[in-house]
């Protein structure tokens, strides 16, 4: 220290202390490095760009906390979401009975899904008539769960524009499935 410095604190004991250009450097670089840190941990490892990548929608990453039906899942936070760009036979609906391949159909994705941390990814359209978030969903393997159902033959295509961001793949997979008679195409 100086001794000018020395002497302006003796002076004022109770002006604060201004930090060096060091010191501010110092601590801007801590604050960054922790930043980074966080938005690490926010974002989902494994998914190649070709397969969605971390855009604008993709909403970050979220535990199943449950699994409703083959289609439909409840994450933490967001809540009820419906897998977008396949349908699976239905189980839960009141007014009709359980469709075939239905049981299949949940439990595939109660097995894929269930308390997994999984990527949350948004299409065009936040959410159905029903209220529900409609997304596509990262499995932590780099996977998409909406294309794997769809691949084993648990779903088939079910798009609307102008969701319909995966339509293809969809399609691929399910031409693919029935050609090998997967799940509901046997």
């Amino acid at each position: 220290m100086s001794r000018r410095s020395r002497r302006k604190r003796a002076a004022h004991p109770n002006k604060p202390v201004t930090r060096s250009r060091r010191e501010s450097r110092i601590i801007w670089a801590a604050i960054l490095v922790i930043a980074f840190a966080y938005l690490a941990t926010r974002t989902f490892h494994g998914v190649p760009s070709s397969q969605g990548g971390h855009g604008a929608r993709d909403l970050g990453r979220y535990r199943v906390l449950r699994v409703v039906d083959g289609d439909t899942i409840v994450v933490d936070i967001l809540g009820k979401i419906r897998l977008i760009g396949m349908d699976t036979p239905e189980t839960v609906d009141p007014r009709r009975p359980v469709q075939y391949y239905g049981k299949e159909a949940s439990d595939a994705t109660t097995r894929m899904a269930l308390g997994r941390l999984v990527r949350v990814e948004r299409d065009v359209e936040e959410r159905d008539q029903y209220g529900r978030l409609l997304a596509y969903i990262w499995l932590p393997d780099g996977k998409m769960l909406n294309a794997e159902l769809v691949r084993q033959g648990y779903a088939r295509v079910y798009t609307f524009p102008p969701n319909v961001k995966y339509e293809a793949t969809f399609v691929r997979l399910e031409r693919d499935a029935r050609n090998h008679d997967r799940g509901l195409w046997r």
